[in-house]
């Protein structure tokens, strides 16, 4: 197994770790894991792309890893009453969608490969997720603070939104070739 590859299982399992700290114990440490966990993302794809090790394995396993670490800390927010369920709810459906679209294109021969929008999303909620971790920010969110709440849903739902917008326009082509 490549480097890349164990980073991305690395990832994997940092998760379950990430969110019993999370619930159970220390939002500082809970972000420290969160941040470390975010940048092998980073890092993994880095080191995959500049030395060739793209892998099958890489290329399930990654944005899988990313959607657990994102997705599990939204819902720990929904539960915590820091984040309303919509906003989770909108973030699982554009992911639902993009991995059937990606199926649907795999199943056909296409590889539909990360857009830009798809990264700038990741880090954008990412960072937006950081920000809901930090112990003042997070009680500020939770009674209803404007700003970050507009912040939030700026990070968070509008690059979601678009991201999810321009896979659909890039490769909603496959989903006509399809017999229905």
């Amino acid at each position: 197994m490549n480097l890349p590859n164990k980073l991305t299982v690395l990832r994997m399992i940092l998760v379950p770790v990430f969110m019993a700290v999370l619930l159970l114990w220390n939002r500082w440490v809970a972000l420290g894991i969160f941040i470390f966990a975010s940048l092998t993302d980073f890092v993994d794809g880095k080191i995959a792309r500049s030395r060739g090790l793209v892998t099958n394995f890489g290329k399930f396993m990654d944005p899988l890893a990313d959607k657990l670490l994102v997705l599990s800390a939204m819902v720990i927010f929904v539960e915590q009453g820091r984040m309303p369920a919509w906003v989770c709810m909108v973030v699982i459906a554009r992911e639902l969608a993009v991995s059937g679209l990606r199926m649907v294109a795999a199943s056909n021969g296409v590889v539909m490969a990360a857009g830009w929008s798809g990264k700038i999303k990741t880090a954008c909620t990412m960072v937006g997720l950081c920000v809901m971790m930090v112990p003042d920010v997070a009680d500020i969110a939770i009674a209803g603070s404007f700003t970050v709440n507009m912040l939030m849903w700026i990070a968070i739902l509008v690059t979601t939104v678009v991201s999810g917008v321009e896979y659909f326009a890039k490769n909603g082509a496959v989903l006509v070739k399809e017999k229905l």
